[in-house]
């Protein structure tokens, strides 16, 4: 293992700063080293991986697709990409799916949506978007212009111009932001990299009311929070607050690389036109088989109730760590999106964990993030807990 971690230092671009282990396959919710050991995955490809490794239903789908034609180009139809755009719409409630190949690339699209839709009200070339500090939403130019991390900006600035940013779940700093170039309001239904802070009923509810009010569109980033990840398809299904545009990719397509970007009606009659957006890759023919069989599988085995029940024990054991180390100041997230919020530096407790067989992620330098598969079961809870919190006293008590 250490000998194919050094080929990959000498021949990748250093743009990560890699755990040091390399994983060769998988089997549910475990994933094994080149060298065999086993590990309890609560990362999931940062959220991609939600029906687990080596689901053969979903395994048959994409490989029959593979024998039958992988790529046409957008300038022909094809019949996978129509039934995964029916399965997401029925799933958002929305009208219109353009797909892509990311979640930056639907984050870029729904950015391209919201500026022609206001270009085409009053021809102007100046308006502004509204994003939210903590807020993470890609890393290309568009993307990374409403960021709301400096640390991601800083070296390459100047971004795209007009972006204002305001402070999740305190509406009075979105109205002093508001003016009349105000064109839309992009949030993370609930924040991933920044931290698992989800958007309260309350906050979601106000800014929906002003966009309505003053004809802004209000996008919502689903890309990581969305497909379950909450209990709920979309996380902002729980309370009815719809957007006007919607980004969502990572378990779209449960390990093949795709995203969208949707919209109502009303937006795509009078945003994007021929002409306006394309992608070669975006809606072909294998990540549309890749969608349709994870809408399936997500339907047929009741996905969305396993987060929910498997979710609320995850989060009652997970106080109870919180409870026992005064190093841990809160538990925050929803569904089967968790963080555990400490006061100090968390890398050396992922480390440990991973040595003792877990796989865990940060969100920030001060938090854990917990991600798992959604089929994850409250035994695999339990161990993961286990040695969490032996992880944790070994840090502590050092």
């Amino acid at each position: 293992m250490q000998k194919i971690i050094e080929e990959a230092e000498a021949n990748l671009l250093h743009t990560y700063n890699r755990f040091q282990v390399v994983f060769d396959h998988g089997c549910g919710v475990n994933l094994y080293d080149v060298e065999g050991k086993e590990y309890l995955d609560f990362v999931s490809g940062i959220g991609v991986f939600a029906l687990g490794y080596g689901n053969e239903e979903y395994n048959d789908a994409v490989k029959a697709q593979v024998d039958k034609i992988l790529h046409t180009s957008n300038y022909y139809y094809n019949v996978p990409a129509i039934e995964a755009a029916k399965a997401v719409k029925k799933a958002s409630g929305m009208d219109r799916v353009f797909f892509t190949n990311s979640g930056a690339e639907s984050v870029e699209g729904a950015l391209k949506a919201a500026r022609k839709y206001a270009y085409l009200k009053d021809g102007r070339t100046d308006h502004e978007i509204i994003a939210l500090n903590h807020s993470f939403h890609g890393r290309t130019f568009g993307a990374l212009s409403v960021t709301g991390t400096p640390k991601y900006r800083e070296a390459f600035e100047p971004m795209i111009g007009n972006i204002k940013f305001a402070e999740m779940n305190n509406f009075d700093s979105i109205l002093e932001n508001v003016t009349d170039k105000t064109c839309a309001i992009i949030m993370e239904t609930v924040q991933g990299e920044g931290g698992i802070l989800p958007a309260t009923e309350e906050f979601l509810k106000k800014v929906r009311a002003l966009c309505d009010e003053k004809d802004i569109l209000l996008i919502l980033d689903e890309v990581q929070c969305g497909m379950g990840r909450t209990g709920y398809l979309y996380a902002w299904q729980k309370f009815g607050v719809k957007p006007d545009i919607m980004t969502t990719a990572k378990a779209l397509g449960c390990g093949v690389p795709v995203g969208a970007f949707l919209m109502t009606e009303k937006v795509a009659a009078n945003s994007l036109k021929a002409g306006d957006h394309g992608t070669t890759y975006g809606g072909n023919p294998l990540a549309g088989a890749a969608i349709c069989k994870v809408f399936e599988i997500f339907e047929k085995d009741n996905i969305l109730g396993n987060v929910r029940e498997v979710s609320a024990y995850l989060e009652g054991e997970l106080d109870k760590i919180a409870a026992k180390y005064d190093c841990i100041k809160l538990r925050r997230g929803a569904g089967l999106m968790q963080g555990l919020v400490f006061d100090r530096e968390v890398n050396t407790i992922i480390n440990k964990a991973l040595s003792k067989g877990v796989v865990l992620i940060n969100a920030g330098t001060e938090i854990i993030r917990f991600l798992p598969p959604l089929v994850i079961t409250k035994s695999d809870v339990d161990k993961m807990i286990k040695v969490l919190d032996e992880s944790i006293a070994e840090v502590v008590n050092a």
